[in-house]
């Protein structure tokens, strides 16, 4: 999925709200902007995404059913 089909798709299901798939977004424009991009300028990049995404925790727990 590219990055316009899954901010459609957020916006579609209120996810705005939903800090993983604003993660997800972030990642999919990051892909898509990798040929642009220095090795390592893509690679802080991602490091960055990774510790946001860490940050979250397991906020899926007990939620497993709704979330998945």
């Amino acid at each position: 999925m590219n990055s316009e089909d899954l901010a459609k798709y957020i916006e579609a299901t209120d996810g705005i709200s939903k800090p993983w798939l604003l993660i997800q977004l972030r990642l999919a424009k990051l892909k898509e902007r990798r040929q642009e991009m220095t090795t390592e300028a893509f690679n802080s990049q991602l490091a960055e995404l990774h510790t946001e995404l860490m940050k979250l925790g397991e906020w899926w727990v007990g939620q497993e059913k709704d979330v998945f």
